[in-house]
């Protein structure tokens, strides 16, 4: 059958029947190189699994202003693929619980449907994000520390969090080097500025030193915890209140966002 080229031909070859061999035996090879590798035998989560008769769990407290007793939330895990190379913990249930029944129905039900949520596998961390977005007409509060939390709902949601990225489920985007050192910067900078400002009084006779509500503001720049000023003001970007006027500019303890770039 002749075949009629339409376009200028830049270059050929001649496949040989020693080429075509030499193709099928490297298919050959790569496919018995599959078939070779280690097979997991991963057990994906389903309705079938039944709830063994023990679970590891953790529980967290929040102490709301919203209420007077302490609410107890419990997350139980279930161990797939326990002893192998591909153990996993995955959330299987969770449970709430308080004195205050204020909030009882909707707590049940609200457990209820994160626990077959949980059942069914899958990517679960989506509940975080849904959960932290719920906003409590009334208005939120802040926790020790400084972090808003728009609603009890959302202050669930920062415990879910917690405990997935605990089990390996989620992961915290880590800061570079800069941004670590720029957040040390701007908190080494900051406690100097409020030092000098207490020692020295408005017609610029030094003073002594002092500290507390009649003087400078604290401020700890080291450590885990880390407390900011109380005038400090709510950061958009990281929920905490740690936002303070810097050379004319607003500028985060916490995250280093600022206004001016």
């Amino acid at each position: 059958m002749a075949v009629k080229i339409e376009k200028k031909i830049k270059g050929y070859s001649v496949v040989t029947p020693e080429d075509k061999a030499k193709e099928s035996a490297r298919s050959e090879a790569a496919a018995r190189k599959v078939e070779e590798l280690p097979s997991a035998d991963v057990i994906q989560m389903h309705e079938r699994i039944e709830r063994p008769e023990i679970l590891i769990g953790s529980t967290y407290k929040i102490k709301s202003p919203l209420f007077e007793h302490a609410l107890y939330v419990t997350i139980n895990d279930i161990v797939l693929n326990a002893g192998t190379e591909h153990e996993l913990r995955r959330p299987f249930e969770i449970f709430i619980n308080s004195k205050n029944m204020d909030h009882f129905q909707w707590i049940v039900a609200l457990t209820r449907i994160m626990s077959a949520v949980f059942r069914k596998g899958g990517d679960v961390t989506f509940l975080v994000d849904e959960m932290k977005a719920v906003f409590d007409p009334r208005g939120g509060y802040f926790k020790p520390g400084g972090v808003y939390m728009p609603s009890l709902v959302a202050e669930m949601g920062a415990i879910v969090e917690d405990h997935l990225k605990s089990i390996g489920m989620m992961h915290d985007p880590e800061m570079s080097d800069a941004q670590r050192a720029l957040i040390a910067e701007k908190r080494s900078a900051y406690e100097q500025r409020s030092k000098k400002n207490s020692d020295v009084d408005p017609v610029g006779v030094a003073a002594p030193a002092v500290t507390g509500e009649g003087g400078h503001e604290d401020i700890e720049v080291t450590g885990e915890g880390v407390s900011f000023p109380p005038s400090a003001t709510m950061c958009h970007k990281c929920s905490t209140k740690a936002v303070v006027i810097m050379d004319g500019c607003a500028t985060c303890l916490n995250c280093g966002y600022s206004k001016c770039g």
